[in-house]
């Protein structure tokens, strides 16, 4: 598996896998992403600054998408909690799709540990990564803490009004060589 950054060509692309990962979460009764979030401005603006990323297979199928924005992410202005690191020197995870016809292959696990030791071996600037997700997606909230995230807050009404969300962070790089 592997992470390619998508282009203005590929906008079809993730706009369908978003709409699946819509679709996969109405179908297990979660609400989120049911509004205008994420939509097609969104992701224009990822791919324009180079944060829309396309996952592939080994055997070159395109089968999820997510972006990693660069600090400062102000989705996180009203975090209620704390950072496990004040720094500004972080980069987030959002949109995170796998599409339905690639699902219970591991690729979402395979997307995080590509990112997380990307980030830890090629990105010694990165300090941290975060990341967060409804509060009914207990299956994304299972993922992220198996890859080592720890809760370390709430959102609420970010992205919808009435809409809570779990925040989670890794440090990537720790302070003084502790772990």
């Amino acid at each position: 598996m592997q992470l390619r950054k998508a282009t203005l060509n590929d906008l079809d692309t993730v706009m369908n896998i978003l709409r699946d990962g819509r679709n996969q979460l109405a179908e297990q009764g979660i609400d989120q992403w049911q509004g205008d979030y994420p939509n097609e401005q969104h992701i224009k603006e990822d791919i324009q600054h180079g944060w829309a990323y396309l996952v592939e297979s080994d055997d070159e199928q395109t089968v999820g998408a997510l972006a990693i924005v660069d600090a400062p992410d102000h989705s996180y202005d009203e975090l209620d909690g704390q950072w496990l690191l004040d720094t500004q020197q972080y980069q987030v995870i959002h949109r995170v799709a796998i599409h339905s016809n690639h699902a219970g292959k591991g690729y979402a696990s395979k997307l995080f540990v590509s990112v997380i030791d990307y980030i830890k071996n090629n990105r010694k600037d990165i300090k941290s990564l975060r990341i967060d997700t409804h509060e009914h997606n207990k299956i994304m909230q299972h993922l992220i803490t198996k890859h080592g995230f720890k809760k370390v807050g709430e959102l609420h009404g970010v992205y919808r009004p009435e809409e809570e969300s779990y925040v989670y962070e890794l440090v990537t790089q720790p302070e003084n060589g502790e772990n």
